[in-house]
């Protein structure tokens, strides 16, 4: 008997790579190495985590192909060093000693109806999470707080926190996920959103025209302002680094990364801070922002656009600017507005649930969704640039070569929603039913096949004992 299809280890970078753009004969250069133990869940994460990195591989090599006139270089994805990478900030030591991955606040807590989860890795986050619940500093104990959220019921725990600037996100089913008003506004995006604003603009990205002449730095020579924080962005970023672009993250002073983590995500890049509330420091930032090809972004939708860093805005500014933004719960819906992190976005779209044991919510092997949607925003910036030189012309299916200012979007959400849509594992198709002395029996078909061969046994089973001890 024929069962449905095996998903092959390609499949879910052609689905990311269509998102993309990407020319599907390309795929043909991408070559994967399959290994079974790594980043195990019940949710396919490593098929997800496999595809994201291989077509941010492919988008590099095409970019590279493009820049140096030779043919597209062959591009190889390694679960192996692919599942280390998407756990890279539990693998770093620093002067041999490991960071903390999630403060003591920030974890899964009973409610009196239900879960939550809060995030307080940050000290502002951690202070507004204590005021939502009445609690002083002297008061942040596991103890006090998980006895505290016990009183309330999930929904509430998580508005009054969200009211009160924290973050707390209760355990919601992939059915209650969907049936939200965010949820069905992350179900209408696109997984990678692709636009050009403008047309005919020149481009701003000049050192693409000049022929590179190392392939295995197809971003060379470009200017990339990075405006992200925590993992998801850094790792895009980081990645553009890697293949050659001058990236110089900028943050607010107020506003400081946890260290660790900047130690993880900043690989390959520069790192400045500066106040765009003071003049001089934002008369520094327009220069630099005059002189970038790319500008990523990693802040809540709208929270830059006072400083004109709406892509409108720079569209109209810096015609042919490649513009990249990421946001944790889409640019559209009632929590568009809202902070995220990849561990509250895995409890809110029912990837928790999945993960868990009835009696209790569980998480992913890795941060995939921070991890998986860099790679893919990586991409995104990688192909738009490809596409200045010629080649699918971004969101046009034409010819490349086009002006215009591209802007790409993608979420944590979104990417959470393509990892729970993942076709997975069923039995049912290799199930079936047969009458006999028993009942009605549901059971495994053989799985021993051959051409003409028998697809389901002759006699069902009877009773133990019921047959005559004799040959047919």
């Amino acid at each position: 008997m024929n069962g449905p299809a095996v998903p092959g280890p390609l499949d879910g970078a052609a689905v990311a790579w269509d998102a993309l753009g990407g020319d599907p004969a390309l795929l043909s250069r991408l070559s994967p190495v399959v290994r079974e133990d790594t980043l195990p869940a019940r949710l396919p994460v490593r098929a997800l985590a496999r595809s994201c990195v291989g077509v941010c591989a492919l988008a590099a090599a095409e970019l590279a192909a493009l820049r140096t006139g030779r043919d597209v270089p062959h591009a190889r994805v390694d679960d192996g060093s692919v599942a280390a990478a998407f756990t890279s900030e539990r693998h770093l030591l620093v002067n041999g000693r490991a960071p903390e991955s999630f403060a003591p606040l920030s974890r899964f807590w009973r409610t009196a109806d239900g879960w939550v989860r809060t995030h307080a890795n940050y000290p502002h986050h951690r202070a507004r999470l204590l005021a939502a619940l009445g609690l002083g500093d002297g008061e942040a104990s596991v103890e006090r707080v998980g006895a505290r959220l016990a009183e309330l019921p999930a929904a509430e725990a998580e508005e009054a926190v969200y009211a009160a600037g924290g973050l707390a996100v209760a355990l919601r089913t992939p059915q209650e996920w969907a049936a939200h008003p965010q949820g069905a506004a992350v179900a209408g995006l696109p997984l990678v959103g692709r636009e050009r604003l403008g047309d005919g603009a020149p481009p701003a990205t000049a050192p693409l025209r000049v022929a590179a002449t190392d392939p295995l730095l197809p971003a060379a020579g470009l200017r990339v302002l990075d405006l992200t924080r925590v993992i998801a962005g850094p790792v895009a970023t980081r990645t553009l680094a890697l293949l050659g672009a001058d990236v110089l993250r900028v943050d607010p002073p107020h506003l400081p990364e946890l260290p660790d983590q900047h130690a993880d995500t900043g690989f390959g890049k520069r790192s400045a801070t500066l106040d765009l509330g003071s003049p001089a420091d934002r008369r520094a930032f327009e220069d630099l922002l005059a002189r970038a090809d790319v500008v990523v972004t990693g802040y809540r939708p709208g929270t830059l656009d006072r400083f004109g860093l709406a892509p409108e805005a720079l569209a109209e500014r810096r015609p042919g600017l490649v513009v990249a933004q990421l946001s944790a719960w889409g640019t559209s819906g009632p929590w568009s507005g809202r902070r995220g992190f990849d561990s509250l976005v895995q409890v809110a779209t029912g990837i928790a649930v999945a993960e868990g044991a009835p009696d209790a919510p569980g998480a992913l092997p890795a941060q995939a969704l921070d991890h998986g949607t860099g790679y893919l925003l990586a991409a995104a910036v990688l192909r738009a640039l490809s596409e200045r030189l010629g080649g699918p012309a971004y969101g046009t299916g034409g010819v490349g070569g086009a002006g215009g200012t591209p802007v790409v979007r993608l979420a944590l959400a979104r990417t959470a929603a393509w990892l729970t849509g993942w076709p997975t594992y069923t039995a049912d198709p290799w199930l079936t039913g047969t009458d006999g002395p028993l009942g009605r029996l549901r059971h495994a078909l053989p799985p021993v096949s051959f051409d003409g061969g028998p697809v389901n046994w002759e006699r069902p089973p009877g009773g133990w004992g019921g047959d005559a001890p004799v040959w047919r």
